[in-house]
């Protein structure tokens, strides 16, 4: 990466990426919290769609921050294009977290939050190719090497974590289930769902670090301030 000193467009591109990569750290655990907690709970009710709206648009706004690094290399900007793709299907989508708790009978709405569920996996799966891409390019060795050991865990982590959501969905639409699944079935009913949520929260966690730590290494080592 040429140095930003003596390059002023990469300097304000790389300025735009830090308030871009704090959108994103503050609004992956805002989005999750809000809309599930809306969905599921009907939580802040009486702003109706505006908190949803407000978090997947914080992070879509993230994702356009970053839009103006290094526009040549194909590699990152086909990982943004996916990423945004998705930041805007949970931006168009988010409003049916309220929705659905309205009135959660009725088909179009169930379908629309299951799509919204699928896109927010795709999301946070994207996220962290951006991350990837995006530790490749800058000069830190430690941080492509962690970010590379961070992404494979956590592709690893999110595929499991699909893969035992479309065995649950499945499983429920058997009616008569083979005896033999009994006790299987018995010891995913005691944990089945705490795995679910370790599956769940701990790629996001990691996601955020990645998110912090690279942000620290473009102030520290481009701007040289250290937070």
């Amino acid at each position: 990466m040429p140095d930003p000193a003596s390059n002023p467009e990469l300097l304000h591109s790389l300025g735009r990426m830090v308030r871009g990569l704090s959108a994103l750290f503050w609004g992956l655990p805002m989005a999750l919290i809000i809309c599930v907690g809306t969905a599921g709970a009907g939580w802040f009710r009486i702003y109706g769609i505006v908190p949803p709206l407000a978090t997947t648009g914080l992070l879509a706004f993230g994702l356009w921050q970053l839009d103006s690094f290094q526009k040549q290399e194909r590699p990152w900007r086909s990982a943004l294009d996916r990423a945004k793709i998705f930041a805007l299907i949970n931006l168009g989508l988010s409003p049916f977290t309220f929705w659905w708790n309205s009135d959660p009978g009725l088909i179009f709405y169930g379908v629309s939050m299951g799509v919204l569920a699928l896109s927010a996996w795709f999301f946070i799966f994207t996220l962290n190719t951006v991350l990837l891409r995006l530790g490749a390019m800058l000069p830190d060795e430690t941080l492509r090497h962690e970010t590379r050991q961070f992404t494979s865990l956590n592709h690893t982590l999110l595929v499991s974590l699909l893969i035992l959501m479309a065995l649950q969905i499945a499983l429920a639409r058997v009616p008569r289930l083979p005896a033999q699944l009994g006790p299987i079935l018995a010891l995913w009913d005691r944990g089945g769902m705490w795995l679910l949520i370790t599956l769940m929260l701990l790629p996001l966690a990691m996601t955020m670090a990645m998110i912090w730590k690279t942000k620290e290494v473009i102030l520290d080592s481009v701007f040289g301030i250290k937070k």
